[in-house]
């Protein structure tokens, strides 16, 4: 370096003075290196270049001492810049990967703030991770307590309903019969069944030409009529039955709701208990007896003087469960249908609405929102109760008592005064209270299996060993005395 610098003073001093003209190109040259081409390959290193090998030299030394600086900062805490055109330490550079990092961030590479941007974007993606998660797991624990989870979908294809066109045709038939005419959407409402599964219906009967249009009605419907061959094809379905409510549910899809919404799967806690009987003065060992029994879901006698509150109890047990159930209006099993919600017996509660037209046509309207059930017969009892009946006059069959108190409570008040003997009585439920599903059998000969899911609770001023035998006894596991109330 001494002897560049001296050839470079003497140089200086014997120069030409018609090069002095280019003093200012030179001292400007020496200041600032000149742009390395890719063809001068043998000219002298650049100082960008000695910069990449002192970071590299640095980044080495880093290494070696396990340094926990990133990378492109040397260990006296100074940045190494490079520029921008400079690739020759990609492969050096850490890539980011992780659960939640986009493959654009997880492929970036490039100098430390690059490395900073990529893992905030990895500790953000995480967090929001997180909290999706966190809701999603508090939803599905909220719909979990929900005691009445099931809600019946609406279909959305004939094939969804579970019956056939035929079956749905008959009832469409009935009603314009009985209306004389009727809208697209009124024949819906009436079936109960989307507008869209009726409008198939419709068109098809248009095309059998049993329907044909009288006019039009609003927002895109039309009202319908029925023609002589329509009349007269309906007239003979009315010999087969009067019905033409609400489309009836398949065996299959009742089943179903029954599992998912079965008395036995009811949890009543000491709250439940004393809400449900508020309304009564009862001493506090009667409810820590009725506790139990109400939670076996099996069934109960409860026996004492006449006048004591035995009816009063029975009737409020089912309120301590506190929820409510969805059943069918009508069940259609191998063409029979089967009237199931009964006014009389079942309190509907009515729908709120949401105020979207989306989420209030969800629910499968063949379906009916309801109190569990609380069915109640004393003495006029009789075998037929126990089956399903028809109407010789509309050929509408009626479902038994005890398919109409499923999931709910079955009192027979004043056990052993019935009409019919109570050894017949016993008879025909000891299988059911012992395996929990019963066999109805339909007008047409058919045997079918229901749910026999319901809390029984036999009400008697007698003593039950003087009603019934040992084996019976056994199916009802719980006795429980009702002792006369004090002044």
């Amino acid at each position: 370096m001494a002897n560049s610098t001296g050839n470079l003073s003497n140089w200086m001093s014997n120069r030409n003075p018609a090069d002095s003209a280019d003093e200012n190109d030179l001292s400007t040259a020496v200041a600032e290196p000149v742009e390395r081409s890719s063809d001068d390959s043998d000219s002298e290193p650049s100082e960008e270049t000695v910069n990449v090998a002192e970071r590299e030299k640095a980044r080495t030394a880093a290494t070696d001492d396990n340094s926990p600086e990133e990378a492109g900062v040397n260990k006296a805490g100074q940045k190494l810049s490079a520029p921008a055109n400079d690739r020759a330490d990609v492969d050096d550079i850490p890539r980011i990967s992780g659960r939640g990092v986009p493959a654009g961030i997880a492929n970036r590479t490039g100098n430390g703030s690059d490395l900073r941007t990529a893992r905030e974007d990895d500790s953000s993606e995480d967090e929001l991770a997180d909290q999706v998660n966190s809701l999603l797991n508090r939803v599905s624990q909220l719909v979990a307590d929900r005691p009445d989870s099931f809600e019946p979908k609406s279909p959305g294809s004939i094939a969804a309903t579970g019956l056939t066109a035929e079956e749905i045709e008959k009832l469409v038939l009935k009603f314009m019969s009985a209306r004389g005419s009727a809208t697209g959407r009124e024949v819906a409402a009436q079936i109960c069944l989307p507008y869209g599964i009726v409008e198939s219906i419709l068109k098809r009967l248009r095309a059998e030409m049993l329907v044909t249009l009288k006019g039009a009605a609003e927002a895109g419907d039309y009202e319908f009529v029925l023609t002589d061959g329509g009349r007269k094809l309906a007239t003979e379905h009315f010999r087969d039955s009067s019905y033409f409510g609400a489309a009836p549910v398949c065996l299959r899809d009742y089943l179903e709701a029954m599992a998912a919404q079965s008395v036995a799967r009811q949890e009543v806690t000491a709250d439940d208990l004393h809400r449900a009987f508020d309304d009564l003065v009862i001493n506090r060992k009667m409810l820590d007896r009725l506790g139990p029994a109400i939670n076996s879901g099996r069934g109960m006698f409860l026996f004492g003087e006449a006048g004591n509150g035995k009816t009063s109890i029975a009737e409020r047990v089912t309120s301590a469960f506190g929820s409510s159930i969805w059943i069918p209006r009508a069940l259609g099993i191998d063409g029979e249908i089967v009237r199931l919600f009964d006014p009389g017996i079942h309190t509907e509660i009515e729908a709120e609405s949401s105020g979207s037209l989306l989420m209030d046509n969800e629910i499968d309207r063949r379906w009916v929102h309801i109190e569990r059930p609380t069915v109640v017969v004393g003495g006029e009892l009789t075998m037929d109760d126990l089956e399903v009946t028809q109407n010789p006059s509309t050929r509408i069959c009626e479902a038994p008592v005890q398919l109409k108190s499923n999931c709910g409570t079955l009192v027979i008040d004043d056990f052993g005064r019935q009409r019919m003997p109570v050894d017949e009585l016993l008879n025909r439920w000891i299988v059911p209270l012992e395996k929990r599903y019963d066999f109805l059998n339909l007008p047409s000969g058919k045997k079918i299996q229901v749910p026999f899911d319901q809390l029984i609770i036999f009400s008697t001023n007698l003593e039950p060993k003087d009603l019934v035998d040992g084996a019976f006894l056994r199916r009802i596991p719980y006795k429980i005395q009702v002792p006369d109330p004090n002044r």
